[in-house]
């Protein structure tokens, strides 16, 4: 379908959680972003105004919900009813970070399900489909009642170190918590490597965790979903040289970077951290070893096959060489 068929059929628009992914996404689909205005007031307020009309078009809303989190959830929903109102044929919002997504069940006592209640406000409001990257667990789908399209982040990563050579028995992919196994061994097929996994005999005592698995003399990839205060990513790090490593490098989805991520990780022995642009995050929180790859084209590409009525499944293997 030509880029001029596209543009009288849908839009594109960006609210302020990572304007430049949604710039990207844009580029892939051959369209520019459509016009609006989004405004804080100074009691916290926000007010939208859509600047175009969008009568009878598919509207894609782009919004990172991490920090400020709940601001970014409420200029979400507030854009959702105001596509609604404005006749919007239909309203599939693009997530590349779920924020909430890690409160999943009740680990607790009487603690809410917010990814649950997420999901609930999202469809609510009038949301038709949501397309999004790397959910922290795959189940967080089967908490909406309308069409979820998870994309993954491992064949980005794949792609990254194939190209460094980062492949083989000399490399082992590495889960730096038990829980984060099935991501570990994802990217392990790609890279044709061995997998390992950093368990902590006590859950309060990073400094007490334990290889399982054999990393000595091996350059370590560490793989996690979510890369925040880096404390886990450090006292793994530690870990995994105590137990022989070479040298150890590490990957994550979503690159939050909250304070002190940058300080914790500038003084490790991690030689590389790969994020993805996910989220926006100023320059003065990432730490000096950062590399950041894009999702914009993976997304893109999962907007135009679902506006085309096409699968995205051939998106979830596929390194980005192999995207077309």
């Amino acid at each position: 379908m030509s880029n001029e068929s596209i543009e009288n059929k849908f839009k594109i628009f960006s609210l302020n959680g990572n304007v430049p992914l949604a710039e990207k996404i844009a580029e892939v689909c051959g369209v520019s972003l459509g016009k609006s205005t989004v405004k804080h007031f100074s009691d916290g307020e926000i007010a939208i105004n859509i600047e175009e009309t969008v009568r009878g078009y598919d509207v894609y809303l782009v919004q990172s919900t991490n920090d400020p989190v709940n601001d970014n959830y409420m200029e979400l929903l507030i854009m959702i009813d105001a596509m609604k109102r404005a006749s919007a044929k239909t309203v599939n919002v693009v997530l590349p970070y779920y924020g909430y997504a890690r409160q999943d069940r009740t680990a607790k006592p009487h603690e809410p399900i917010t990814a649950k209640l997420i999901a609930n406000l999202l469809t609510d409001a009038g949301a038709n489909r949501i397309l999004t990257l790397d959910l922290h667990t795959v189940q967080v789908q089967g908490f909406f009642d309308i069409p979820v399209d998870n994309l993954f982040t491992m064949p980005l990563f794949a792609h990254y170190y194939r190209k460094r050579g980062m492949v083989g028995e000399d490399y082992v992919v590495v889960s730096p918590k038990n829980s984060g196994v099935t991501r570990a061994r994802s990217l392990a097929e790609y890279l044709d490597t061995t997998i390992a996994i950093v368990d902590e005999e006590e859950a309060d005592n990073p400094e007490t965790g334990y290889v399982i698995g054999d990393v000595k003399g091996k350059t370590c990839i560490m793989v996690d979903d979510i890369l925040n205060t880096g404390i886990v990513f450090v006292e793994a790090s530690k870990t995994l040289m105590k137990e022989g490593a070479k040298e150890v490098v590490a990957c994550a989805s979503h690159g939050l970077l909250s304070t002190p991520a940058k300080e914790l990780l500038d003084q490790t022995e991690i030689k590389d951290i790969c994020v993805t642009d996910s989220v926006s995050v100023p320059e003065e929180r990432h730490p000096d070893k950062l590399s950041i790859i894009s999702c914009g084209e993976l997304l893109g590409l999962g907007v135009k096959r679902i506006y085309n009525n096409q699968s995205v499944s051939p998106l979830f293997t596929m390194e980005p060489k192999n995207y077309e």
